[in-house]
Parts: C-alpha cells; structure tokens; sequence
C-alpha cells in the first residue's frame, strides 16, 4: 500500500512493489479550485518492439534517485503549469503481469486544457528521466527492453 501524502502536500510521489492504486489517486487529486482531474495509467501489454505474446514486464529502479527525480519533476511541472493543483507520479518496480499498471500520473488544474498538456509532459518527461528500466518476458526467453534511452533531467525535455 502506498503512503498518502503529508497532510496539505500537493504532490504524491512514490515507488512502490505493490500494486498502484488509481482509484486512490483519481479520489485524493480534486480540489475546490480545480475542475479538471487528467488520469493516465500505462499497462502492461502483450508486445513490444519487435517482440509479440510478451507475458510479463519486470522493472528496475535505482531507488535511491528515484524520489529526488520524482521531486525534480514535479517541481519542473509546477514551473511550467503554475496553475496545477494537485499532482500525483507514482512508478512500479517488480515483475508484473499483462494489464497491470506499471505507472501513473494524476494532474489537476482549473481547466482541462492544462491538466492533459502537464499529464502527457509528466508522462513523456518520466520516461526519458526517471532512473527505471524493464525487462520483457516473451515464451522462454527474456531481455531488457528495446526502448532504453539515456537518462535526462526533467528541465531538459521539451
């Protein structure tokens, strides 16, 4: 189970082995002043580049960064959206199984224009930032993932 976040903070933030609780996430991130609440969950599926009937995703993180890099992101997030409310990044690390939820992002702002344009960025941002890699499952074999790519800081991604 996730920890909430300190009574009054913002932003919820976490890695976690168990399984991540959207509805917690969707329930916590509504305000008074927001009316646009953006989910976005991403599962695991059944291919990858060049890889099809992939059975299991493990991630890995360096879990020493990854709170600071969450922290970093979502300050660069509040720096480019001022009007966020709410903010929600939480990672999975372990094996998991297809259509489990390996990340999510919650944003919420006065207007929805805003809260889907900080959610896609939180989200591309977290993939090209955050210290995580996988390893795909498919039949007998297993490999990292094909879509690894060198690790940003989260004011450099456009």
């Amino acid at each position: 189970m996730l920890p909430p976040p300190l009574d009054g903070d913002q932003n919820w933030l976490a890695l976690s082995a168990d399984p991540l609780p959207t509805e917690a996430a969707l329930a916590w991130a509504p305000a008074p002043d927001c009316g646009a609440v953006v989910l976005f969950a991403g599962t695991v599926r059944e291919h990858a580049s060049g890889r099809h009937g992939v059975t299991e995703l493990t991630y890995e993180a360096y879990e020493e960064q990854m709170t600071p890099r969450l922290a970093d992101l979502a300050a660069e997030a509040r720096r480019r959206w001022p009007e966020i409310g709410r903010l929600a990044l939480w990672h999975r690390v372990g094996a998991l199984e297809l259509c489990e939820v390996s990340v999510v992002v919650v944003v919420a702002t006065p207007h929805r224009t805003a809260a889907f344009e900080a959610a896609r960025w939180c989200i591309d941002t977290a993939k090209a930032t955050l210290p995580v890699w996988k390893r795909e499952r498919w039949g007998d074999v297993a490999d990292w993932g094909t879509d690894a790519q060198p690790v940003a800081e989260a004011g450099t991604v456009a």
